[in-house]
């Protein structure tokens, strides 16, 4: 038995078998874990420290500190917040001397070796403890360089966020780096003090950049000239500022006064409240309505300059202006996008928007004919960042809430709560899924540009740095699942992105098989069963959705090429990788690696019109991989995670996937009612009984796995993860499915071949 929990805490043991007893409490706790947190939008200084696209923090300080002399030291310094105790894989490549200290001990010192190679690289574990941490980087220039390179391992996986320090910067984003001394002044070869990121930047005795103030002669121009520049004599150019009401009341006489420098237009909530054609001075009196205060401007430059100034006031006094949209980071009111081109129209209520870039004011080509939203300081941009992978779920072992990140197993994740809330015509888990996916989908172009401007993307990671199946192919899925109910533009829009990657930039055998090239890393030349699912439900529902017959027929044959290489005659189940370094496949058959390849071929089986050249081919496989799967079931209707180990632990992910696809072959009839439907059903109650409790979490899910050739690795190295993403979404699917099936045989069932369910 599994023994993952006490018989009277499972679920079954309260609400017994029936998934629509079940399937509330399993959406409900995965709802009620990962609330609808937004993006964090934050302040972030455009020449401050950026990321490289493998997501290495670039801290090169040569350039930046031409100043320093041979022997000066320098400092990286930021802060980084855990809502729990958690562990990061971080790499430091070492441009010179470097030290790094994580809350205030030293725990990676370079090596002169190192410091000597610039393609060294060190993998320096990071336990970051609850609450803030600081994390502080000594350079000292030498003849061999100045700084390091520093980031996350699998940077667009493992999100590291850092904050900067010093009450001036409170809530901005990104590192802070230190003017150059002769001397240490931190750490073990200075006096032992650490600077005090609660406090201010001069307590810490030096002077921090990028520069937080405004010089004297910059403060005193007009904001919009202040912010972006003196436009060229004749070629006029406008912006658009954006604010909020802070106090007002509905009802409440106001007055408007201020200055503008050019042709200027006020609104407030999307209605005019002034306009002016030229520089000069107004007062005009507003009664506020029923709206939400928001203010925008659009303001044009002149030869007499550029921007406005703006005071309010009501019948109790001034009334502050605030910022809209919850932006942190910045102790102004007002957020500025320009330059734009001065004939340029604002429709206030798509104007008003952090979902948005605007066109600037000269075009140009790519992500850099756009500009988005800056804040009234240097160089200050605004970001979203994607911060949930910093807060904890605290029913999953080491996990994060996850709301409005896309990645694979939160593909399967939101595919589940879309059944399910079919099944259950529950409104809301449907609603609450699409607002995940449009999390995602509203920020696409803007995570493009994003990339393109800062090196990294701050939101979407794995969508828009594409480089496997596993990045686009299972949440692409959940979009277009989303995109029957709910159809979406912009799900299609990046569905055909998605479609363009695999059909033409993904690598590919010589036959045509998808396959992983990865050069350099572990998994460099392999095949993976997992690939299966990762491409084949996609381009099924993309085929349907687009029109493209000729993406259902790729995915069909995906499935017989992968067979060749992986299928395993003897016991009838999927090697879990093919080695092509090697020559060979691996022989392991995992778990889950079976399930995404039966779960995946049941899907691609519904969409095959019956007269498909393929059809008859994937039924077999189907049914052979099935058999392969039934005989090894164990006596508690679970099975392993080595399929074929009878020391291997039992394992809910791939029963959960077993109960799904043996249950669909039922319903559809590929599969005989007799074996299979009990086999589906056993599946589903060892799942109610040993692996989701009465408060609807799921244990015994294997990790997110490598691969090996030795069974010993999956056995003893991929240990279970309560709640993990990669079981939630797939034990939702198996409930809704066996309880389609368990409809289904009160009903005379015939298979394809015109046999009734009962005679065989």
């Amino acid at each position: 038995m599994a023994d993952y929990m006490e018989p009277r805490e499972s679920i079954g043991y309260w609400l017994g078998e029936d998934p629509e007893n079940i399937l509330p409490v399993l959406a409900g706790r995965y709802i009620g874990a990962n609330p609808p947190l937004p993006f964090a939008f934050r302040g972030f200084r455009r020449n401050g420290i950026l990321q490289t696209g493998d997501g290495m923090y670039d801290m090169d300080l040569t350039a930046r500190l031409p100043e320093a002399g041979q022997g000066d030291y320098a400092y990286v310094f930021g802060l980084v917040w855990s809502d729990d105790e958690r562990s990061l894989d971080t790499g430091i490549m070492p441009l010179g001397p470097i030290g790094l200290y994580v809350n205030e001990r030293l725990l990676y010192r370079s090596s002169a070796v190192d410091e000597l190679d610039p393609q060294a690289k060190a993998v320096v574990p990071l336990t970051l403890r609850r609450g803030w941490n600081t994390l502080l980087i000594e350079a000292r220039r030498t003849e061999a360089g100045f700084g390091c390179r520093f980031g996350a391992e699998e940077a667009k996986v493992r999100i590291l966020q850092v904050l900067a320090p010093f009450a001036e910067r409170k809530e901005e984003a990104g590192w802070l780096y230190s003017e150059p001394t002769a001397v240490p002044l931190f750490g073990e070869q200075g006096n032992g003090a650490f600077p005090d990121y609660r406090r201010s930047e001069k307590s810490s005795g030096l002077r921090w950049l990028p520069a937080g103030e405004w010089s004297a002669d910059r403060l005193a121009r007009p904001n919009c000239e202040r912010l972006f520049g003196s436009p060229d004599a004749g070629k006029p150019v406008s912006a658009l500022a954006w604010s909020r009401l802070g106090g007002a009341l509905p009802g409440e006489r106001t007055v408007w006064e201020g200055r503008v420098w050019g042709a200027t237009t006020l609104w407030l909530d999307g209605t005019p409240v002034l306009r002016m054609e030229q520089a000069g001075t107004f007062r005009e009196e507003v009664t506020l309505g029923e709206g939400g205060g928001e203010v925008l401007v659009q303001t044009a430059s002149s030869e007499a300059g550029w921007g406005f100034e703006l005071d309010l006031s009501g019948t109790r006094g001034p009334i502050p202006l605030t910022l809209p949209a919850g932006v942190r980071g910045s102790r102004g009111p007002w957020l500025y996008a320009g330059p734009l081109a001065p004939d340029v129209t604002a429709a206030p209520a798509k104007a008003a928007s952090l979902r948005r870039l605007f066109e600037h004011a000269n075009g140009g080509e790519g992500a850099h004919g756009k500009v988005y939203w800056s804040l009234d300081a240097p160089g200050c941009a605004v970001r979203p960042f994607y911060e949930n992978a910093m807060l904890s779920n605290k029913w999953t072992t080491g996990s994060a809430t996850n709301f409005g990140r896309w990645d694979y197993p939160l593909g399967v994740t939101m595919y589940g709560l879309l059944r399910a809330a079919e099944t259950l015509e529950r409104k809301d888990i449907v609603d609450y899924a699409y607002r995940h996916i449009t999390a995602c989908t509203d920020f696409y172009d803007y995570a493009l540009w994003d990339k393109e401007i800062y090196g990294f993307p701050s939101v979407n990671h794995q969508l828009v740095l594409i480089r496997m199946l596993d990045n686009c192919g299972s949440f692409g899925s959940a979009m277009l699942e989303a995109y029957k109910r709910c159809p979406a533009p912009d799900f299609l829009r990046i569905a055909r992105a998605i479609a363009d990657f695999i059909k033409n930039r993904l690598e590919r055998r010589d036959d045509g098989a998808f396959y992983r090239l990865c050069p350099g890393e572990y998994a460099a030349n392999t095949m993976w069963a997992d690939d299966l699912y990762m491409s084949g439900p996609f381009l099924a529902r993309y085929a349907r959705a687009a029109d493209d017959p000729a993406c259902l027929d790729e995915a069909a044959r995906q499935f017989l090429l992968f067979r060749r290489y992986l299928f395993m005659p003897e016991p009838r189940v999927m090697s879990h990788v093919f080695d092509f370094k090697v020559g060979k496949a691996t022989h392991i058959p995992w778990g889950r690696g079976n399930g995404w390849t039966v779960f995946s071929l049941s899907e691609i089986l519904e969409a095959l019109p019956p007269e498909h050249k393929d059809r008859a081919e994937l039924l077999d496989f189907f049914g052979e991989l099935c058999g392969g799967i039934a005989a090894l079931q164990g006596e508690s209707g679970l099975w392993r995670q080595v399929l074929t180990e009878e020391d291997a632990y039992e394992e809910a992910s791939c029963t959960a996937m077993f109960a799904y696809a043996f249950a669909r072959g039922v319903r559809f009839g590929w599969l005989p009612r007799d074996g299979y439907g009990e086999a589906a059903i056993r599946a589903w109650r060892g799942l109610v009984r040993e692996a989701i409790d009465r408060q609807g979490n799921v244990h015994g899910v294997c990790s997110g796995s490598r691969y090996s050739f030795t069974p010993d690795y999956y056995k003893y190295d991929l240990r279970t993860v309560i709640n993990d993403n990669h079981g939630i979404g797939i034990m939702m699917l198996a409930g809704v499915e066996v309880g389609k099936m368990k409809e289904c045989l009160a009903l005379p069932l015939r298979d394809e071949r015109g046999a009734s369910a009962d005679e065989k």
